[in-house]
């Protein structure tokens, strides 16, 4: 079919009265909605339909719920939504639920099929199955097979699969929405042979099968579009497991099937990003060295379209003019002012001094005690190594459970509530008095202020104590703490 044929038949189906949504749902506006059907398989559904959930969110175009028991569902839960998934491999569920599924795409939404979806509901030989008489492993649910467009045969030629090896997946159908402007992708993955198709599959994409690795020596139909009553069916073979499944090809081509299964049309790309950015997404410096620390860190900053991170530790952090590559530093280091080049040193104070912001976290209050500039004027405290005149040795101590009180309305700590900590605590850093509180503790080990933002004039500079450990690094309000003074920092 031309694509000129497939855009009319979107916007036949775009024009479809939207379902009634009922109150207990809440969609974002103007998104694609989709159930994936999980809880069963004979693949590792607890990580795959994260992924796939992951990819749907990650395009930008779906809301996306998920269900682990599809047995419960009927017409009215199925009626908000535009799109199933079904990474799903086991028993029926039941004559309601099969007819709500069935009603749901025959009467206009759609379906995508994932790799083991193909053959569920007893058509597995380890479920214990009785095949027909012709060897074809029919469904004990018929219509499954009809809107999935094939079914397995324990029958001569088998379908099966052979050794899981890296095969280069074809494009067949360029002129399918989903095929449109694709590129043939190699993948890991078990190649799906010898599937007993329906009519009036349109083939989207094949692989040759290679008889080396245990296969038919023929090209396999892997993805393919079909429909069912006015309802649109997207097949992939492919997606064993999360390797499989993070190909790009297996990603892009996925979330564009589901697109098309819900709407007739494609708007989505050919590339997908997991981790997409923003085009003005704030670009920040994270710099370690000088202090171990749990790997947990690293996911602090993770899963924000708005900031994008880069790791340089020391003793190289600052080894370049800083000020067109990044909009905010976040230290969570620990070095001396000795350890430092001269040039660095420049470097580092021009970055703050132009107007960009820093981030100091937990243990970076130590950072450049030699270094009055730093810790008295741009950080407005210092965690004081050694005793001096005037300020005496900080203390710590580990693993302290203790209550941390937001300080005030500023936007860093704007909307987060009062919060148990399992954390380190500093008593007797030195603290400017003039700084800007943003999160206190009455812990008798812990100084009061544990974050502040500085009285620095040129630079947006804030302080946050907390954050030894794994248990403060996977709190979502420690995530979302972090990330609001990084914002922040960067006048966002």
């Amino acid at each position: 079919m031309h694509r000129l044929a497939w855009l009319m038949m979107a916007a036949a189906a775009m024009a479809q009265p939207p379902a009634e949504i009922p109150e207990r749902f809440s969609f974002e506006e103007g998104r694609i909605r989709v159930l994936i059907l999980t809880g069963r398989n004979n693949h590792d559904w607890r990580a795959t339909t994260p992924l796939l959930r992951a990819a749907l969110e990650a395009a930008g175009r779906f809301d996306v719920r998920v269900t682990e028991e599809p047995a419960g569902l009927d017409e009215k839960t199925l009626r908000p939504y535009h799109v199933l998934v079904s990474n799903y491999c086991g028993p029926r569920w039941g004559a309601a639920a099969e007819a709500a599924v069935e009603g749901f795409v025959r009467g206009g939404r759609g379906l995508a099929v994932v790799h083991a979806a193909s053959y569920p509901f007893g058509g597995l030989e380890v479920l214990g199955e009785k095949m027909t008489r012709t060897g074809v492993r029919e469904p004990a649910w018929p219509a499954w097979g009809e809107m999935v467009g094939a079914v397995w045969s324990a029958g001569e030629p088998r379908t099966g699969h052979g050794r899981r090896h890296v095969f280069q997946v074809e494009w067949k159908d360029a002129e399918h929405p989903v095929a449109a402007g694709m590129r043939p992708f190699l993948i890991s993955d078990e190649l799906y042979n010898n599937f007993r198709l329906k009519p009036g599959n349109v083939v989207l994409a094949e692989a040759f099968d290679d008889p080396a690795q245990g296969g038919t020596g023929r090209r396999e139909p892997l993805l393919w579009a079909r429909r069912y009553g006015s309802g649109r069916v997207f097949h992939t073979a492919l997606g064993h497991d999360t390797d499989a499944m993070r190909t790009p090809g297996f990603l892009v081509s996925f979330v564009r099937g589901v697109e098309w299964a819900a709407t007739g049309a494609v708007t989505l790309g050919t590339r997908l990003d997991l981790n997409p950015k923003d085009p003005d997404a704030v670009r920040v410096l994270l710099v370690t060295g000088g202090h171990d620390h749990e790997a947990s860190f690293y996911e602090v900053l993770e899963g924000h379209r708005d900031i994008r991170v880069n790791v340089d530790p020391h003793p190289v952090a600052f080894r370049h003019d800083l000020r067109k590559l990044y909009d905010v530093l976040v230290l969570y280091d620990s070095i001396q002012v000795e350890h430092l080049p001269e040039s660095h040193r420049e470097n580092l104070r021009a970055f703050v001094e132009s107007g960009k912001g820093a981030v100091l976290l937990h243990h970076a209050i130590v950072d450049f005690a030699g270094w009055e500039w730093w810790w008295r004027e741009v950080a407005g405290g210092l965690y004081v190594l050694q005793a001096r005149e005037g300020m005496p040795a900080s203390r710590y101590l580990h693993d302290v459970e203790l209550v941390v009180e937001p300080v005030g309305g500023h936007p860093i700590t704007r909307e987060l509530p009062p919060m148990r900590l399992f954390d380190e605590t500093y008593k007797g850093v030195w603290r400017r008095p003039d700084v800007v509180p943003l999160l206190r503790t009455t812990h008798p080990t812990s100084d009061e202020v544990i974050g502040w933002v500085s009285p620095y004039a040129k630079s947006r500079i804030v302080f946050l104590q907390p954050g030894h450990g794994r248990e403060t690094h996977e709190l979502p309000w420690y995530r979302r703490l972090v990330r609001q003074a990084v914002l922040w920092a960067a006048g966002r």
